[in-house]
């Protein structure tokens, strides 16, 4: 991760559906971030550039991640587990969580935790992998739980207390090929698609991500695509 991160076609496309979210729910104010299981920092690198208001915190479980990320960026990095998050109540304003609860056994307790860790009214962003259809060797490889569908996704998050919540479907464009990959060919030997591809493949597969993004400001969430993005917010009252 460490070493695409910065300029996959695939990271930079899911960076930037996370950002336009916490745009819309923090605009530029002064506000604390969360990255809940931050990886190896790429997202909290590429957003604190561009939205110096945003104070950073990222956490993860795994020792060589959090070494990685505070190596690349500027923030606060703690080892420890999404599900038994290290702080009090209310101590953030936004929460994002990238492609981390589906590694989770207690999915529903990650999402407690995130709840409990907003202040009234902040906002989570999280994004998942789609389709229990399109399981394969990635999922494997990376050591996946589950893949989600959007009525699952969208129950979990108002069982454990969000509001106000918005699903859509992403990578859209390149499902086919994707499908095609995961199921018809064999394995590569990394056994993960996680990688850096030719210029011009990246070149296209970015341009197919501009088009989606176009398509929902347009005309709003995707029907299908290999990842689900959704969006809830902690009410001001209590439940």
């Amino acid at each position: 991760m460490a070493a695409v991160e910065d300029e996959m076609w695939f990271y930079r496309a899911l960076h930037a559906h996370l950002e336009r979210h916490l745009i819309a729910a923090r605009g530029e104010s002064t506000s604390r971030v969360l990255d809940a299981g931050c990886g190896t920092g790429g997202l909290i690198r590429r957003l604190a550039v561009r939205h110096p208001n945003w104070t950073w915190t990222g956490i993860d479980l795994e020792p060589l991640a959090c070494d990685l990320a505070r190596a690349r960026c500027r923030a606060e990095i703690v080892p420890g587990s999404v599900p038994a998050l290290p702080w009090a109540e209310a101590s953030f304003d936004a929460v994002v969580s990238a492609d981390v609860l589906y590694h989770l056994d207690d999915d529903r307790a990650a999402l407690r935790e995130c709840h409990r860790v907003l202040r009234p009214g902040g906002t989570l962003v999280i994004n998942v992998p789609a389709h229990r259809w399109l399981w394969s060797y990635h999922d494997v490889t990376v050591h996946g739980r589950r893949r989600y569908v959007r009525s699952e996704i969208a129950a979990k998050l108002h069982e454990a207390g969000f509001r106000s919540i918005q699903t859509t479907h992403w990578n859209t464009l390149p499902l086919p090929l994707i499908l095609a990959r995961r199921k018809l060919l064999p394995p590569p030997e990394s056994g993960s698609d996680v990688r850096l591809y030719p210029a011009p493949v990246e070149a296209l597969l970015r341009g197919a991500m501009a088009v989606e993004r176009g398509w929902m400001r347009a005309f709003g969430a995707l029907p299908v695509g290999s990842s689900l993005l959704a969006v809830g917010v902690k009410p001001d009252e209590p439940r």
